[in-house]
């Protein structure tokens, strides 16, 4: 079936006469004019063949094996007319001598009659033997008009006895043979190749390609990154992708010698269901693929997140339910990708029982093993179920298999996730709310050190779901946006795994805080729900913790949790995301911070529970994420806040943070006079010694000794502690000096991730800012110089800030990310400022463009905090009114919200966004 009719995307009889005319008007002599007018004919058959396509899959945008087909199709007439064109026009051979008889044949994804709008064209031109004169001119014109016409062709000259060789030798080569069709040219010749291919081949060497295969499989798995929830996959090559499919194709192919997948059905290999699965697997992989193509206009297979949402918008993907179209869109291809794992499996199992595919290694062969329990069977390497009617008829095994595979440590096998597969129907209400289905799921969890290992599993299968229906939604949900590596799902497995990993002490080095925590002795049950359950409410309108919380409500008793910890699970959820924003969005030197935070988490249980459920949760958001600033932060906020529920809030005030500053500086300068101390301490106001470190103060101290007016001294030096470059810079206070200062740093290809700016008694400004490159670490020392060099041009007026920041625009691939832009203003968080906060779409420069409009409202800022998620960013200025006042008025706020506004909207233009 063609998504067009074959006159539309092909008019063979209408071609073939152009062509007649054609050559007839050229002379069949001059053969470059034949062949210019062979390309501009078939060039024009060409396009009209791909628009016709292309309309009929606008009109039904699904329908991709059609596409494929139609593709093929269109393929074969361009090459069936160069082959005639080449063997009767330019190089005819009236009487053909048995040697010069030779076939074209497609090879690979064309050879299987699938392609892609801009898929290669693998061409096999088969001689019976060694290459004639006259074979080698034909194939040479062929190829020529095939180039011309812009076809990517992948060629090879062969007889079947170098097939024979070459394939024996060469796996993608075999692979491409054992999908071969003949497209023009000696019927008998293609026949002869494809039974010697089987004779002296593919038959006698099964078992070695099937482990090439999955070897093969292995290894582009690890390439792509090993994991089935990459947020920007390759369509063909990741894990699930189309190219898993063709690897279970080419399998199934080669072992029984099928002709279509749907034989695997009639053969029992797959059940009707399992053969739906597949089917739609292939149909949605290859629609994305195709329409990927479209789009690009070239042979891109990366689904990357610019892509994504134009995909979903041409397969007719609409925003509901609270989410965007593109989020729905990749939570189908998630699910796709992991019905093609689901799938292999099967295959597998069929081919071990077959004695084809070699059986597992047995890992530790030689360690002691425990022994299995009955139902169960040790089979193959593998926890498999030995009596499929025991098994069934006690439906709580549809729990019990997994807790008895992290028992005796062995993987369940492929027949036995297959009948669980069958059989979800049996984990219903009742078993849901039997007490000993909560007692084996929470042992699960807490009692063999590796419950990621099950849950995975558990998840693939849709065991998770079944037994908690709630979890159903975020199974492969895409959160589309830069922040998040994972699923929602994935996400809440790495965070488990997070967890079991600091229990087993493998990241005392990396996180000695929630080491300490967890080896002191926590509520492991209410941590391990409370992490299973802290993004069980996203993908809905209402805010996710909120209703989380009350799923947590719901779920956390029917779990087994007496109502005590069901309470304390329901408020991590709620707020397991305060630990993280106090820490990254608020200045924690700050004393109305500390004693905010302990207000809310009350006592030292529920700080040491929501501190290793933060930790976790940044880690499980993905590679890179977690970093020492961070995990200082937390540390600093922790230890602050530990401080604060143990020896009370009203300890936790500036007079005794800056009386403990004063002395810590006193200590760091033993070689200064009393003199020069006390002028130093007099010189600057309290949050300057309440905001910054020590080491900071110091190095304040000596900068801005004997400093000339007009002069901007700078300082930079790596902060391994909070894994940042730090800047400091010394100079007379003016307006807008921070704003500069901002503008400078971003110029210079800096990320900033905290700044810090105070003006001392005697007109001086001290801003110290940490710094990081486009990988969130810190600068290398090599690169000091050049930063420090960009930094002072800006200062001293050779660079203009806001012209040079016209040239900075986001990546294409980010401009889909869209953030709406939140400012507001609160005059509780601190006892001394206002804290404005903007939250909005990261862009080049926007911090300057934002403390510009400050700076020009006569706004003093002390501090900002700079949090970023990937494309949002959340920028939080300490700031007073030019009186040293709060921002009281509500007329003064609503005009500077609009003026920040105007200003994200100017960086948004001037980014490209």
């Amino acid at each position: 079936m063609l998504i067009s009719t074959l006159e539309e995307i092909f008019a063979d009889s209408a071609v073939l006469r152009e062509l007649d005319a054609a050559i007839a008007g050229s002379g069949a002599s001059d053969g470059m004019a034949t062949r210019r007018e062979t390309v501009r004919i078939l060039a024009e058959a060409r396009d009209r063949g791909r628009a016709a396509i292309r309309r009929g899959f606008d009109a039904d945008p699904t329908r991709a094996r059609r596409v494929t087909h139609s593709y093929a199709h269109l393929t074969d007439r361009l090459v069936q007319c160069a082959w005639l064109v080449a063997t009767r026009v330019l190089h005819p051979c009236p009487n053909p001598t048995e040697s010069e008889h030779f076939a074209v044949i497609g090879v690979g994804g064309y050879g299987r009659g699938e392609m892609a709008p801009h898929s290669d064209v693998d061409l096999l031109f088969l001689t019976p033997y060694k290459v004639t004169p006259s074979i080698e001119s034909v194939v040479e014109s062929m190829l020529y008009m095939l180039w011309d016409l812009k076809l990517k062709v992948g060629h090879s000259t062969r007889t079947v006895k170098e097939c024979i060789r070459l394939g024996a030798e060469d796996y993608t080569i075999r692979t491409a043979l054992l999908e071969r069709r003949l497209i023009c040219g000696e019927n008998g010749l293609a026949d002869r190749l494809a039974q010697r291919l089987w004779d002296d081949l593919f038959l006698k060497t099964v078992p070695d390609f099937i482990d090439a295969k999955l070897r093969e499989r292995s290894e582009r798995h690890r390439k792509q990154g090993g994991q089935r929830y990459i947020l920007e996959p390759n369509v063909k090559e990741a894990k699930g992708g189309l190219r898993d499919l063709q690897t279970l194709y080419w399998i199934a192919k080669y072992r029984y010698r099928v002709k279509d997948p749907a034989a695997l059905l009639k053969m029992g290999v797959f059940t009707h269901e399992e053969f739906k699965a597949f089917e739609g697997a292939e149909r949605f992989l290859w629609c994305v693929r195709c329409h990927l193509h479209l789009i690009t206009g070239r042979a891109s297979d990366m689904l990357t997140f610019d892509m994504q949402d134009e995909v979903a918008s041409a397969m007719g993907y609409r925003d509901h339910a609270g989410r965007r179209a593109v989020e729905h869109f990749m939570q189908d291809y998630f699910r796709h990708a992991t019905r093609v794992g689901e799938l292999t499996r099967i295959l597998l199992v069929a081919l071990e029982a077959d004695n084809i595919k070699q059986e597992p290694a047995l890992i530790g062969l030689f360690k002691r093993r425990r022994r299995v329990k009955a139902p169960y069977i040790e089979r193959q390497g593998r926890l498999d179920v030995d009596d499929e009617a025991a098994f069934l008829g006690t439906p709580l095994n549809m729990l019990g298999i997994f807790e008895e595979a992290l028992r005796t440590g062995l993987l369940l096998h492929p027949h036995a996730m297959r009948l669980i597969a069958a059989n979800r129907h049996l984990i219903d209400r009742n078993l849901r709310e039997t007490p000993e289905a909560a007692r084996l799921f929470l042992g699960l969890l807490l009692k063999h050190g590796n419950p990621e290992r099950a849950l995975r599993r558990m998840n693939e299968l849709e065991v998770l779901s079944a037994f908690i229906p709630e979890f159903a939604p975020v199974m492969a949900m895409m959160q589309f946006n830069m922040y998040h590596s994972y699923t929602v799902d994935e996400h809440t497995i790495q965070v488990i795994s997070n967890l079991a990993q600091i229990e087993r002490g493998e990241l005392i080095e990396q996180l000695p805080l929630a080491s300490s925590i967890l080896k002191a002795g926590v509520n492991r049950r209410v941590l391990y729900v409370a992490m299973l359950l802290h993004d069980i409410g996203k993908g809905r309108p209402e805010e996710h913790s909120v209703l989380g919380a009350r799923i947590a409500r719901v779920v956390a008793p029917r779990l087994g949790l007496k109502p005590k910890d069901a309470e304390i699970v329901e408020w991590l959820v709620r707020h397991h995301l305060l630990m993280s924003d106090m820490a990254q969005k608020r200045d924690i030197a700050d004393p109305r911070t500390i004693r905010d935070f302990a207000k809310a988490v009350k006592t030292r249980e529920r700080l040491d529970l929501l501190t290793v459920l933060t930790v976790c949760d940044i880690r499980g958001v993905g590679p890179g994420v977690w970093n020492n600033w961070k995990a200082q932060m937390l540390r600093a906020l922790h230890r602050a806040t530990a401080a604060a529920l143990e020896n009370g809030l009203e300890d936790v005030n500036r007079e005794t943070r800056e009386k403990k500053a004063k002395k810590l500086f006193r200590e760091a300068l033993p070689d200064w006079s009393e003199s020069a101390l006390r002028a130093e301490l007099g010189r600057h106001y309290g949050p300057y010694w309440q905001g910054i470190p020590t080491a900071a103060q110091v190095r304040f101290a000596e900068m801005l000794r004997d400093l000339p007016d007009g002069e901007v001294r700078l300082d930079l030096e790596a902060d391994e502690d909070r894994d940042a470059t730090r800047a400091l810079m010394a100079c007379h206070d003016h307006p807008g000096i921070f704003s500069r200062l901002a503008g400078a740093l971003s110029l210079a290809g800096a990320n900033i991730v905290d700044a810090r700016t105070y003006t001392s008694k005697d007109g001086f400004a001290t801003s110290a800012f940490w710094l990081q490159d486009a990988e969130g670490r810190p600068f290398e020392p090599s690169r000091l110089p050049r930063l420090r060099d960009m930094i002072e041009k800006i200062l001293r007026g050779q660079v203009a800030t806001r012209r040079a920041l016209e040239g900075k625009e986001i990546k294409k691939r980010e401009r889909k990310f869209t953030v709406p832009t939140n400012i507001s203003f609160d005059n509780e968080g601190s006892d001394i400022y206002t804290i404005i906060e903007v939250d909005t779409r990261d862009r080049p420069g926007l911090l300057y463009d934002l403390t510009q409009v400050l700076a020009q409202s006569n706004i003093y800022i002390s501090q900002a905090v700079i949090a970023t998620y990937g494309a949002q960013v959340v920028d939080s200025f300490y700031v007073k009114d030019m009186f040293g006042l709060k921002l009281l008025s509500k007329a003064k706020q609503d005009t500077l919200a609009e003026k920040l506004r105007e200003a994200v909207s100017r960086a948004a233009e001037r980014a490209g966004a």
